[in-house]
């Protein structure tokens, strides 16, 4: 009668197969826990900077008054320090044309690296959501009497 447990080819075989088995879950358990750790993310302004270009379109809400269509063409710079520096945008108000002059504001990035707001230097605000690798913000005008909507597209850093 043969024993099995003492076939030493046998015990080889099963010892190999068992210690690759504890390596491949060494592995896996030590990638997820690295996984787990670069998925925290700290970030603020200093993330999220270069220049882009905003365009978008909404209407504004004029009391007692059809809403009047308005889209805007832009450059923003992101400073990387909370500050942005417009490049006199264009706007069209109902139809108008209506130039500006550049200006200044300033802008908040969330630790989460995905939500944002930024306020420009004559009181218009906007809160953004970040996509794919900051070179796209999904940007909404906060203020009262307003639904503009548009994308910032990143042009460099």
């Amino acid at each position: 009668m043969t024993n099995r447990a003492g076939n030493p080819r046998m015990l080889t075989a099963k010892h190999t197969a068992a210690s690759a088995i504890a390596a491949l879950m060494m592995l896996t358990a030590s990638g997820a826990a690295q996984a787990k750790d670069d998925d925290v993310q700290q970030c603020s302004s200093a993330n999220l900077q270069g220049l882009y270009a905003f365009h978008a379109s909404g209407f504004n809400i004029v009391s007692g008054a059809a809403p009047q269509p308005k889209a805007i063409v832009e450059l923003i710079q992101f400073n990387g320090d909370g500050t942005i520096t417009g490049g006199g945008p264009t706007v069209s108000i109902n139809g108008v044309i209506i130039p500006i002059p550049p200006g200044t504001g300033t802008y908040g990035l969330a630790a989460d690296c995905i939500n944002g707001s930024l306020k420009f230097g004559d009181g218009k605000t906007f809160n953004f959501v970040v996509g794919f690798r900051q070179a796209q913000l999904y940007m909404i005008q906060t203020n009262p009497n307003t639904v503009f909507e548009g994308t910032a597209e990143r042009l460099s850093r």
